[in-house]
Order: C-alpha cells, then structure tokens, then sequence
C-alpha cells in the first residue's frame, strides 16, 4: 500500500503542478514508470484508485487519460461513502444540511434564473393532493437539488446533492409517524420559493433553516 500511496502521490502532483490537465492522456504505462520511479504494479494499482474517484478515466484500448476534474465529477465519490452511515450518524447530517442548504436558498434567491424559479413551482405543483410519503420525499429530495443548481456553484450543489440520502430514511420515518408533518414540508417548501422569486435571499434563508431544522427538532426527541 505505501508503494501505491505514493505513485498516487507522483501522478496527483503531475495534475496539481499542471503538468497533466483536463483530458491529457498519460505517457504509457512503461514510460511513466520508468520516469516516477515506480513498478509497473504500483502504478497500475494507483491508476486504479484514482480512476474509482473519477480522477482518472482508463479506456480499454485507448489509454488512461485525466477527466474534466469537475466538481460533480470528484463530488460524486461522496455519495458512495455517505451510503455507508450508520443510523446515529444521521443527526450529524442533518446538521451539515442545516449549513449547506439556507446558504444554497440564499444565494438562489440572488442567482437563479426566472425560468428555473418556474421550474422549482412545476416540481411542486406535480407532487398532486395526496402524495405518499415516499414521492413526498423524492419531490423533496429533487427540489433542494434544483435550488442548489441554481446557486450556480457545482461545489455546493454536489455537495447538498451527496448528503441527501443518509437523511431520506429519517425523513419518510417522521411522514409517516409526525401529524402533519407531510403538510408542513409542502408549506415550507411554497414559503422558500416565494422568497427566492422575491429575490429575498436573508428569507429564502429562513425558511430553508425552519425546514431543514424541523426535521432534525424532531429525530432528537424520538432518537
């Protein structure tokens, strides 16, 4: 492991000095090598890790070439991790969502296009008058999304995007066992769309901090 940690370390530096940018294909397997000082093995080894973070893309029969290093892209690794919470770690999410998401309602309320407030409006309107408690959920889950995409900060918006799900199950858990909570999300939900139309960012704000905090209010009592 040490040896892969450091042909991890070798080809990284590559990228970070820029030596090897977006979409540069790397030397052959032989020849870099022979240059970082490295087996063929380890270098194998470290092309693999970096390709499973979505640093490197391996082309049978092409080469091993640097990806666009997007945000979404290396952000996207995160959500794989996050799957492997363990349910007393949820409230530690949810607090992390307490930060992220008013700060993505917030700055929506500034950035995000007229046309895709009118979107945030259809995700709502298409949720229908008795929704189950999962498509409540998911409507949910996509409509956070949407306003972090209009923040118009891939990091932000991969971020909120990769810590959606540890907090999904607790969430279908206080639908279905809080009165009223199912009708307090939708309010919630009509309340931040108002503000970020109004291009009210310290209230977008407010109201996304009342949502995602009714939800972690409630996991410390039952928990």
């Amino acid at each position: 492991m040490a040896l892969t940690d450091e042909a991890i370390d070798k080809i990284k530096g590559m990228i970070v000095s820029g030596e090897l940018g977006p979409g540069d294909r790397l030397p052959k397997e032989a020849d870099l090598a022979e240059r970082l000082g490295l087996s063929r093995n380890s270098l194998r080894e470290a092309v693999r890790a970096l390709s499973m973070i979505r640093v490197l893309d391996v082309r049978q029969g092409d080469g091993t070439y640097v990806t666009s290093l997007s945000p979404h892209l290396l952000l996207d690794a995160l959500s794989f991790v996050v799957d492997f919470h363990q349910d007393d770690t949820v409230l530690q999410f949810l607090e992390v969502r307490r930060v992220l998401e008013p700060a993505a309602a917030a700055l929506a309320a500034e950035r995000m296009l007229d046309e895709d407030i009118d979107k945030l409006r259809l995700i709502l309107e298409d949720l229908g008058d008795e929704p189950t408690i999962e498509a409540l959920v998911a409507n949910d889950i996509e409509f956070h999304r949407q306003i972090a995409v209009g923040t118009d900060n891939a990091v932000l918006a991969s971020l909120v995007d990769g810590l959606s799900g540890p907090t999904m199950r607790a969430r279908i858990w206080r639908g279905l066992t809080q009165e009223g909570a199912a009708a307090r999300t939708r309010e919630q939900h009509q309340a931040i769309v108002e503000a970020i139309a109004g291009r009210e960012p310290d209230l977008a704000r407010a109201w996304a901090t009342v949502h995602i905090a009714g939800v972690e209010e409630w996991l410390r009592r039952v928990l």
